[in-house]
């Protein structure tokens, strides 16, 4: 039942950060176009907020990509990560079920 809790936990977690990298890169790109202006207290507040939850993550990336001028690929190098960790959370959650370490 803890490990249940646990389990559920962790990978709702990724799931909420995945969700946020999301958001995060969707609003940066409306602002660099000019669709969002910052200058909206809620949009800024929302832009900031985003920006702060997935910026530490997403930074060290960027630093070890090469520069492709305009586009920034991190946060997708970043989504791919946070998948790569659910797939791995879920298989060590069967394989826990499978050794008979977990009910």
């Amino acid at each position: 039942m803890i490990l249940d809790a646990l389990f559920f936990l962790v990978q709702a977690g990724l799931q909420l950060f995945f969700w946020a990298v999301i958001i995060a890169a969707i609003m940066s790109m409306l602002i660099g176009f000019n669709v969002l202006d910052t200058r909206n207290r809620m949009v800024w507040t929302l832009a900031d907020f985003f920006a702060r939850v997935t910026e530490p993550a997403i930074r060290p990336v960027r630093e070890r990509l090469p520069n492709f001028g305009g586009i920034d690929i991190s946060p997708m190098v970043v989504l791919l990560l946070v998948q790569a960790c659910m797939l791995l959370v879920a298989a060590i959650q069967n394989y826990m079920i499978l050794g008979g370490v977990y009910f």
